[in-house]
């Protein structure tokens, strides 16, 4: 199992590591907005999370962190 965190104050909500989550648990946050003026990604489903990494080498804000 792994864990996610998202940066929201980094993130500008492009929607590729909503793309790129196998297990498709990542959404953008609709009732959020950051300083940047976009709605931040947010892990949805955190206890599906496998630790893959792949929405963290999507990422190109590295807004993303991932833990095993």
């Amino acid at each position: 199992m792994g864990k996610i965190t998202i940066d929201e104050n980094v993130c500008k909500g492009c929607e590729m590591c909503v793309n790129a989550c196998p297990k498709k648990i990542i959404a953008l946050a609709k009732d959020k907005i950051n300083a940047k003026g976009y709605h931040p990604a947010q892990c949805i489903a955190p206890e599906k999370c496998v630790g893959c990494a792949s929405c963290a080498t999507m990422c190109p804000d590295v807004a993303i962190t991932v833990e095993r």
